[in-house]
């Protein structure tokens, strides 16, 4: 069962992601103890109001790609330093955050 507090603690991890990092809807299911959880993880953020407090753009899937339809997560990173490989995800082995 999903307790109430799981969107908080969702965007707890989220705040605590260092600028040039990223980290994945699964690792932060399995982070707050909740590790089949990466399609929930992905629909709070979905909601999220994506403010300047919660850095939801350095959250990225297990392949490194980006939300689709939100042109500025990838601006947002390229301003943090993080590169992009030629297919246009993140490379998980260099900016990961676990």
């Amino acid at each position: 069962m999903i307790p109430a507090d799981f969107e908080d603690r969702v965007y707890e991890v989220v705040r605590q992601i260092p600028r040039g990092k990223v980290t994945t809807y699964g690792q932060i299911a399995y982070k707050i103890g909740f590790p089949k959880n990466a399609r929930l993880v992905g629909a709070t953020l979905k909601r999220s109001k994506r403010d300047k407090v919660t850095p939801c753009h350095r959250v990225v899937n297990a392949a490194g790609r980006l939300v689709p339809n939100w042109d500025e997560q990838r601006e947002l990173l390229l301003s943090e330093g993080i590169q992009f490989k030629a297919n246009g995800h993140v490379d998980l082995k260099t900016y990961f955050w676990q």
